[in-house]
């Protein structure tokens, strides 16, 4: 096997940080968690992290890049903006079937600089790609005309930063990708006039049927 250089053995660090958070929180995954499951040494995560903080970061960072070109592509793959967010629906379900409710909380909480990062996705690049979107529906007709979309698009933002609440949806009663599609269904459906609910619920019967396919062939 081939040795990996510096980059290849930092990104496999973050991959593998972002996998134990992902599916765990961040609270509960200590450095010598991060170097069990990579099998590695803690000192070789000393060599590229100088702590926990600076590894939850940089994963925080690498994972929103991430994030940004899956909705980039999903964005430039839609015929529409009801289009965009069914895929968007799609995507979230697999992202939030995937994460520990207590992962932004651990963030707020523990690791400021990562919430930082955090926040300025979510008011920068979520916020204007939510602006965008429905300007580009109430051009397309689908959503309605009187609609303003920077009220619409700043409650949209605390619709997804609430459904992480614990103290609001505890996850012991909540499941947070059921919360999340819940959520966001109704916040499309406010949006919708009469040609865009028609062509909503046919794209949404078209995903339902493919999922439905998939599951069977699985």
């Amino acid at each position: 096997m081939p040795m990996m250089d510096d980059k290849d053995t930092k990104e496999r660090i973050l991959r593998g940080g972002q996998e134990l958070f992902m599916k765990y929180g961040v609270r509960s995954v200590s450095m010598d968690d991060v170097a069990r499951h990579l099998s590695v040494s803690k000192k070789t995560l000393y060599q590229y992290f100088a702590d926990k903080d600076e590894i939850v970061t940089m994963v925080s960072e690498y994972h929103i890049r991430h994030d940004q070109a899956q909705y980039d592509s999903l964005r430039e793959s839609a015929t529409n903006a009801i289009d965009e967010l069914v895929k968007i629906s799609g995507c979230m379900k697999k992202d939030m079937q995937k994460m520990n409710p207590s992962l932004l909380f651990d963030l707020q909480k523990y690791h400021p600089k990562a919430w930082s990062v955090w926040l300025n996705h979510k008011n920068e690049y979520i916020g204007q790609s939510i602006i965008r979107n429905l300007k580009q529906g109430i051009e397309e007709g689908f959503f309605r005309p009187g609609i303003n979309t920077d009220i619409l698009a700043l409650a949209r933002l605390e619709l997804i930063q609430i459904t992480f609440d614990d103290r609001v949806y505890p996850t012991d009663k909540y499941n947070l990708a059921e919360v999340n599609l819940q959520i966001f269904d109704h916040f499309i459906y406010g949006l919708l006039t009469d040609k865009g609910r028609k062509v909503y619920e046919k794209y949404k019967l078209e995903q339902s049927t493919i999922a439905e396919l998939n599951s069977q062939s699985s």
